[in-house]
């Protein structure tokens, strides 16, 4: 079969679906993934189809870094968002329809979701959603896109933050998929958006994160899976610098500070503040520069390594915990190497991923950047630093080691009679097991 997969944002949306992606191609069917420009070589040197879709983020963020701050914030961000993706959607329609040729089955990540959708509707396509955190209404697991509450939320409150949500949500994308319906000769769809539409044992969702970070809820229909994370394995190829491997080897493991593709609004105050915080801790330290969300210091200082980025699957095992942004990726990196987090949210998701981590006792409660001090961050790294949190984060990683969540994907869309399984002499061989880890597991 042909399958096209849409994700566009930053590498950390894409990386899950490359590993899904080659597991469907190990399992004999034909992947093309539809994103942006900035993910093209990872997909194509991954050996996956690439198809373009209109979707800089990079350069959204280094033209209005605010946005991220905004971010934590769905009011704040919702006019920012909206001018936004509907640049980005000016093409959307056609790039869609060039990326779903001759597809047999669509699937479509976060925002990705409609057009998959909306595709599938245009061309009599099955198309399935893919999210990498919960968005399924329910009174047990709050809203991902709000901070979650010190306290849990009475439930039917909780269940309808999530409606009101979805309509805020909705003003920010029809901007962009309001046009790309008209220009797929679609109807245009309500004020309160697509999510209605079906029956709710209609609908089919697969989950792309661990069950053992978050449990599923009782409350969502049978179409609704967590399959666990779709780890990306191939890279753990990567070749390290000798200045990497050195230091490493060279002392006790490293604490690793990084926050990958976010930009910060007050780069300069961040970066000194993180240098002050690994002094106060006495511990040594990897700083990934990233995106630009921390500056190299010119300070030569033998017990700190200025890095670019470094594959989370070959490093993280090597450190002792991670500073981190609180990403989807990244906490599951986090998670599955057995080290715990310090997180400083920035954007969107990651107050809640935050919360999960601190509630699996493998990290201390989260760090608000805008009154972040040199002192919180290094009593944070000495409370991570903890025999107890080490010990939660080992037993969370074996529960994990057991998650297959691509097997699981795939198992779950042949259930639900998506995928036709080829003949076994059209398959192709893998050559990579970092499609298949271990043993799978629906939930």
């Amino acid at each position: 079969m042909n399958i096209s997969i849409f994700s566009i944002g930053t590498q950390g949306d894409v990386r899950p679906f490359i590993a899904l992606g080659l597991g469907l191609q190990a399992a004999g069917h034909k992947v093309c993934i539809a994103s942006g420009k900035t993910c093209e070589a990872l997909i194509v040197n991954h050996g996956l189809d690439y198809a373009p879709l209109t979707a800089d983020f990079l350069e959204l963020m280094a033209k209005d870094p605010r946005a991220l701050q905004r971010g934590l914030n769905p009011l704040a961000l919702m006019s920012t968002a909206r001018k936004h993706l509907k640049d980005m959607a000016q093409h959307w329609a056609e790039e869609g329809l060039a990326a779903a040729k001759n597809a047999d089955l669509l699937l479509g990540n976060g925002m990705m979701a409609v057009l998959a959708n909306s595709l599938g509707e245009a061309l009599n396509i099955p198309a399935v959603e893919t999210h990498l955190q919960p968005v399924t209404p329910c009174p047990d697991i709050p809203p991902m896109m709000l901070t979650p509450p010190n306290t849990p939320r009475n439930g039917k409150v909780n269940e309808l933050l999530y409606h009101v949500l979805r309509a805020i949500t909705w003003r920010m994308l029809s901007a962009a998929y309001s046009p790309v319906r008209k220009a797929l000769e679609l109807p245009t769809l309500p004020w309160y958006g697509p999510y209605y539409r079906q029956k709710k044992e209609d609908r089919r969702i697969l989950y792309g994160y661990s069950p053992a970070l978050l449990p599923p809820s009782p409350h969502w229909p049978p179409g609704v899976q967590v399959t666990g994370n779709w780890f990306l394995n191939g890279e753990s190829k990567w070749q390290p610098s000798a200045e990497l491997e050195q230091f490493l080897a060279s002392g006790d493991k490293p604490i690793y500070i990084g926050f990958g593709s976010m930009l910060s609004d007050d780069t300069d105050n961040l970066t000194t503040l993180i240098y002050q915080a690994i002094a106060q801790s006495g511990r040594r330290a990897i700083i990934a520069t990233g995106w630009g969300g921390l500056k190299a210091s010119a300070d030569n200082n033998p017990d700190i390594l200025v890095i670019d980025a470094a594959p989370h699957d070959w490093l993280f095992p090597k450190l002792s915990l991670a500073v981190h942004h609180g990403g989807a990726g990244t906490t599951a990196a986090t998670v599955r190497a057995g080290i715990p987090s310090v997180v400083i949210p920035f954007f969107g998701d990651q107050p809640f991923w935050a919360w999960r981590l601190e509630q699996n006792g493998v990290a201390p409660k989260m760090l608000k950047r805008k009154t972040l001090t040199a002192e919180k961050l290094a009593d944070a790294i000495n409370m991570a630093s903890t025999p107890n949190m080490q010990i939660a984060a080992t037993e969370l990683a074996g529960k994990i080691s057991k998650e297959n969540g691509v097997q699981s994907a795939i198992a779950l869309l042949t259930q639900w009679g998506l995928l036709t399984p080829p003949d076994v002499n059209d398959a192709p061989v893998l050559n990579d097991d970092a499609a298949y880890p271990k043993t799978a597991t629906t939930v």
